[in-house]
């Protein structure tokens, strides 16, 4: 059963004056709460008192506290709800997508960390728990999430490595890349990695892997498996074929395009596990 909500601005200006100030934003999250006027969940009561500082509502006859932010990503926040609003209202009225760092100048917030986990909580907000798994054609990777780092032996080497390791599927959408799901695993074991396939992957699509071990029980977990040896930049660039056939450019498989360098570099575990 849909919840009913307040009114929403539907212009910036009508957004600007609706939520100038903490209390407003405070009053629109009681009225979604409440949509009925307030009810102690304690006594059943529906008279009460707003603490505003506290971002609570008490209840006059028993005295129970209820917050306002609990079980959402705003609770126990020390960022003004002003911020929050206005960090939402970016994120979902701009179809290119706002990055932290664009956040971070249109907001004012001091620190990059803050307006990284804006957006972090938000689009984990975002997320459709009951979503459809990807299918179809969907290229499955494993890499390291953190930069290089010295004194390591090989890509597999797990003992003492400070970067995080990932697996992401990429499912493929005509020429385009699709819908992409990624998740931080603790090895390279087979069951690790079809575990994740099975709660991302719908049964019976076709799964395109390296020819890492791990992978060889996919068909058996009800997948069909493609497994290929990617040819290395060197090779490509000497005209060697792809052998990803869910790549719209020569040099880059989709799992590539996302696992670029660049991002590599930039994340880290730490953040990874907010």
């Amino acid at each position: 059963m849909d919840v009913p909500r307040p009114v929403f601005p539907k212009t910036l200006h009508e957004f600007q004056s609706m939520f100038a100030a903490d209390a407003a934003c405070q009053k629109y999250l009681a009225e979604c709460h409440w949509p009925d006027g307030f009810m102690c969940p304690r006594c059943r009561y529906r008279s009460s008192y707003e603490i505003v500082k506290a971002r609570r509502w008490q209840c006059t006859r028993c005295r129970y506290q209820v917050s306002l932010t609990a079980g959402t990503i705003l609770h126990n926040t020390k960022t003004p709800l002003t911020v929050w609003f206005w960090a939402a209202y970016l994120m979902t009225t701009d179809k290119r997508g706002v990055s932290a760092l664009l956040l971070e100048r249109q907001l004012g917030v001091r620190r990059y960390e803050t307006a990284w986990m804006l957006l972090h909580k938000l689009r984990q907000a975002m997320v459709n728990v009951a979503r459809e798994r990807l299918h179809g054609e969907v290229e499955v990777d494993e890499a390291w999430i953190g930069g290089a780092q010295a004194g390591l032996r090989g890509s597999r080497q797990l003992r003492g490595r400070k970067a995080a390791l990932i697996v992401v599927a990429v499912e493929k959408r005509g020429r385009a890349t699709g819908r992409a799901r990624m998740a931080v695993i603790p090895d390279f074991r087979s069951g690790t990695l079809i575990a994740f396939l099975r709660q991302n992957v719908a049964p019976g699509s076709l799964v395109y892997t390296d020819a890492l071990n791990s992978f060889a029980g996919l068909e058996e977990a009800g997948f069909r498996h493609v497994s290929r040896i990617q040819p290395t930049r060197a090779e490509l660039h000497r005209g060697a074929k792809s052998a990803v056939p869910l790549s719209f450019a020569p040099r880059w498989s989709h799992s590539q395009l996302i696992m670029s360098t660049r991002f590599k570099k930039a994340m880290s575990r730490r953040r990874l596990g907010w």
